[in-house]
């Protein structure tokens, strides 16, 4: 790892969330730190956490052109209940209709990691130069490839620290906290949507509510469970773009 990687030494992998949120915002204050988020309820979550601190943070969004139009409420709901965060969209230009001119109709179902390098992955490495510190809303419990997640580590693919405050909490204890705080979440997760992502490739799975995690709506059908924002994937992109 290399060194400039912080000492973890005031904060532990199973410290509370919200602890590992104001140590990151005093440990770099002064540098360039962003929040990501993608909607859904971890990421709000962290969003109200932040927040709480009364501090002016960048909250990234990448508008894909394919979200949900409920996801585009709930952004809205959250700038209005945060005003003092900045809210950036820092999404791709390609519109739907050029990609499906360069790259063939209804590219996500023909070749869905590539659409995803396109509309997410490009993207966020877009945003995320020269920034040093990456918050985001990833928990051990969203699968086997995030289960061995750390708090705070160096992410080679954007080449920064990234701060993973929840990663030792799951669903159930996420829901907990936005019910307690009353933080503002997708209504999509109260009919069975466990993760949001674009309107094609996410699908309600039968049963699931609002304390539930799952990614069986995400790519249904095919074995992808991740668009490759957390998942180096640029042998893929070199050799379809």
């Amino acid at each position: 790892m290399p060194s400039n990687t912080p000492d973890t030494a005031t904060v532990g992998e199973e410290s509370p969330p919200e602890a590992i949120v104001a140590w990151a915002l005093r440990r770099f204050a002064g540098r360039e730190l962003v929040v990501t988020t993608s909607f859904g309820m971890e990421g709000c979550a962290l969003i109200d956490m932040v927040a709480r601190h009364r501090v002016s943070v960048p909250v990234v969004w990448l508008d894909t052109m394919f979200l949900f139009p409920e996801t585009y409420a709930l952004r809205d709901r959250l700038a209005d209940r945060y005003p003092h965060l900045r809210f950036e969209n820092r999404g791709t230009a390609l519109t739907p209709e050029a990609q499906a001119e360069q790259f063939g109709p209804e590219l996500w179902r023909q070749d869905p990691d590539l659409c995803c390098v396109l509309r997410k992955v490009e993207p966020m490495r877009r945003a995320l130069q020269g920034v040093d510190v990456w918050l985001t809303g990833l928990t051990r419990s969203q699968g086997a490839d995030r289960a061995a997640l750390r708090v705070v580590e160096w992410d080679w693919q954007y080449q920064l620290v990234k701060v993973n405050p929840l990663a030792a909490w799951d669903r159930a204890r996420v829901w907990e906290y936005v019910r307690a705080h009353d933080v503002p979440y997708n209504e999509l997760h109260e009919r069975g949507y466990p993760t949001l992502g674009c309107t094609h490739c996410t699908a309600p799975v039968p049963g699931a509510g609002p304390r539930d995690y799952s990614r069986t709506g995400r790519w249904a059908g095919t074995s992808k469970t991740e668009c490759g924002l957390h998942r180096d994937l640029p042998r893929h992109f070199a050799r379809k773009a």
